[in-house]
């Protein structure tokens, strides 16, 4: 049994239930209302599937996006395709940083080295079922030769990077074209963003 009291909130006990590529725990808690007083205690299974970094690669001087499509499971029910168009990401693991995570996915998924980090923020992707966070950051790449099959065979990622336009990005948005979240974020982001950070950065123009 595991006990943790705050001030707000107490998890009365947390338990491993499964434990597979991902986990999920149950745990029993109870918090402080609003209206004053406490809630029930109560029983909620939180997916387990471990904190991440992801990157938005733009490259200033083209005004081009480097983005990801990939297949994934938990998509096979969208309406589009189970094939997402995503940016840059990956599990931060023990011992690792949400920046050293980012470089090195970068590399791996796309074929870009990458040096600053532009940190966009950070968030929780679900936190009603998940205790997933994610750290977001923009870089700065060269995207000319940008393109290609990428991932790790032995992870079966078969990863198919491209290139996309602020504009062709802007209409995306638009027709509804990112369905994975990040990726929304993320172009929601650059979109709003991309001449402020050029005059921030003193970025070159086309």
């Amino acid at each position: 049994m595991v006990t943790f009291v705050h001030k707000d909130y107490q998890v009365i006990d947390s338990k491993t239930v499964f434990q597979g590529y991902f986990a999920i725990e149950q745990v029993v808690l109870k918090h402080r209302l609003f209206n004053g007083g406490w809630s029930n205690t109560y029983q909620r299974e939180i997916f387990e599937r471990g904190d991440a970094a992801a990157v938005v690669l733009y490259d200033p001087c083209l005004e081009k996006v480097v983005l990801l499509e990939q297949f994934r499971p938990g998509a096979v029910s969208s309406t589009r395709s189970p094939w997402m168009i995503e940016v840059v990401a990956g599990i931060i693991e023990q011992g690792e940083t949400a920046e050293g995570v980012a470089r090195r996915e970068a590399f791996e998924e796309a074929g870009q080295r990458i040096d600053d980090l532009i940190t966009i923020g950070s968030y929780f992707t679900t936190p009603g079922g998940s205790s997933e966070k994610i750290t977001l950051y923009c870089a700065l790449v060269d995207a000319k030769d940008a393109g290609g099959i990428f991932g790790l065979e032995h992870e079966n990622e078969d990863i198919r990077v491209f290139t996309l336009s602020l504009d062709e990005v802007s209409k995306g948005l638009e027709q509804g074209l990112f369905e994975n979240a990040t990726a929304l974020i993320a172009m929601q982001w650059l979109v709003l963003n991309h001449q402020k950070m050029a005059k921030t950065y003193n970025l070159p123009k086309k």
